[in-house]
């Protein structure tokens, strides 16, 4: 799952890591794996906080939701201020570099989970990213939890078990 994730990353950060002048090439894939981890990291942040709602509504977004819009949801503006202060730690870019960079990555990334997610409406999708493999590979991180068959209770999709096993649990 998360090679999934960063293989996203990687393929919305051509232009604003890979071509950046200010990044240098030395430097691309850890500033790539930097991201990554921003967006793991804020997001196991919001279950641990409980902001169940928020991720409910982040996740369950509309996938031509724009760029804007992503940055505008406050978990996603979150993420986004954490990444760029990483990368201006780890690699010494001016905080404007670094939010050219996140603000031309994440939304992509975000939005392509969104969409995939929402697509897949449970089922596979052949991209790392079906909820039937997330589930089995989560637990209920909000109670809801999957029965005896590994199955979500109650017949829904269990986002519990899905962030679970996308973000490594509790």
């Amino acid at each position: 799952m998360l090679e999934q994730l960063f293989d996203l990353v990687q393929q919305n950060s051509q232009q604003a890591v890979v071509q950046n002048p200010a990044v240098p090439n030395e430097h691309n894939e850890e500033v790539m794996n930097t991201l990554a981890s921003s967006i793991t990291g804020g997001l196991q942040e919001q279950v641990q906080s409980g902001n169940i709602s928020g991720l409910m509504g982040l996740f369950g977004g509309e996938s031509g939701t724009s760029a804007g819009s992503l940055l505008n949801n406050p978990i996603v503006a979150s993420i986004a201020s954490n990444a760029v202060g990483a990368i201006v730690q780890k690699f010494g870019l001016n905080s404007q570099v670094a939010g050219n960079i996140v603000n031309s990555v994440l939304p992509g990334v975000l939005g392509a989970v969104i969409g995939q997610l929402n697509g897949s409406g449970g089922q596979g999708t052949g991209n790392g990213f079906d909820l039937g493999s997330l589930i089995q590979m989560g637990g209920g991180l909000f109670g809801g939890g999957n029965d005896q068959q590994g199955k979500p209770a109650s017949g829904g999709i269990d986002l519990g078990g899905m962030l679970g096993g996308l973000f490594g649990g509790k």
